[in-house]
């Protein structure tokens, strides 16, 4: 082991001050610390901080609904055409192919 790896491993607490194999620190066992008791929520509160959390969302105008609408629309109807013609184009060449 060369020296750098040795004073490496001294950091790292692996290797002691005279190169030895360091003992590990027994551990201390302690009891997990008690979960604290936590009310419930009524369904009153419940629905009363969706609420509040609703009232701070960005909502959409119509327009932009609108908009967003019609762009996933367009492009559903493209990738349909083009996936369409895709599997035309395949189906046709493996008839020639295969004289089906």
């Amino acid at each position: 082991m060369n020296r750098e790896t040795k004073r490496m491993l001294q950091r790292q607490g692996q290797l002691g001050p005279d190169g030895e194999a360091a003992r590990p620190k027994p551990k201390q066992t302690s009891r997990p610390a008690p979960a604290p008791n936590r009310e419930r929520t009524s369904p009153k509160q419940y629905l009363r901080e969706v609420r509040s959390e609703l009232r701070k969302v960005a909502w959409p105008s119509r327009a932009e609904v609108s908009r967003y609408s019609v762009i996933v629309l367009v492009t559903l109807v493209i990738l349909t055409t083009f996936i369409f013609a895709l599997d035309y184009l395949f189906a046709q060449s493996v008839f020639f192919l295969f004289g089906g």
